[in-house]
């Protein structure tokens, strides 16, 4: 059972309709003993980086932390790629998982935020984005980005290169929207559940 985690941020319906439309078993959650039990986890996300205290308020980052230390795969979709790092200038008081170094920024003034609508990727080898080509377009709607890591397998540039896609053994997370991404969201959701 994939667990797609609730926390009261946006997408939620539409992350759960694109995993069912590949075949996958989720189930939605805010429960983290559901989250305990499952085999893979999905965290969706739209909207400001303080929705994600929710996590911490409810045990659920204890028990996201535990499932992927005992090599559960994990995605974060938009907000839930930001929350894989340190945490974000957007909501200073709230801490990130800190899977991967560094903190989110908001794009650089000058530039029209939130960056909405189709870019193409930069792609690296990855079991998450197999089968996915450089200049293939992806679904953006966020206005603050993660810095590109050594764990970056894919990067958009809009004003400057921003990390697209992080991935580290079983923790995965892309700061695009595969569930409005069309055929390829779908195909690298389908990468996502057959890990």
């Amino acid at each position: 059972m994939i667990a797609v985690i609730d926390y009261k941020a946006g997408n939620l319906t539409s992350v759960m309709k694109a995993l069912l439309a590949v075949g996958a078993p989720a189930e939605a959650t805010s429960d983290p003993d559901a989250v305990a039990k499952s085999d893979k986890l999905v965290l969706p996300g739209v909207g400001h980086f303080s929705a994600t205290a929710f996590l911490e308020e409810r045990g659920l980052k204890a028990a996201i932390r535990e499932r992927i230390n005992q090599g559960a795969p994990f995605l974060g979709i938009c907000v839930g790629l930001q929350w894989l790092f340190e945490g974000s200038s957007e909501s200073q008081d709230v801490s990130g998982l800190g899977a991967f170094g560094g903190r989110c920024e908001c794009f650089a003034a000058g530039l029209k935020v939130p960056h909405v609508g189709w870019n193409s990727l930069e792609v690296k080898p990855s079991r998450l984005l197999q089968n996915v080509s450089s200049g293939e377009f992806v679904y953006y709607t966020h206005s603050y980005r993660a810095p590109v890591v050594n764990e970056t397998v894919a990067v958009t540039n809009y004003g400057a290169h921003f990390t697209a896609a992080v991935e580290r053994d079983n923790v995965m997370g892309v700061q695009f929207h595969p569930e409005k991404s069309g055929s390829l969201g779908l195909r690298i959701l389908e990468n996502f559940v057959r890990l």
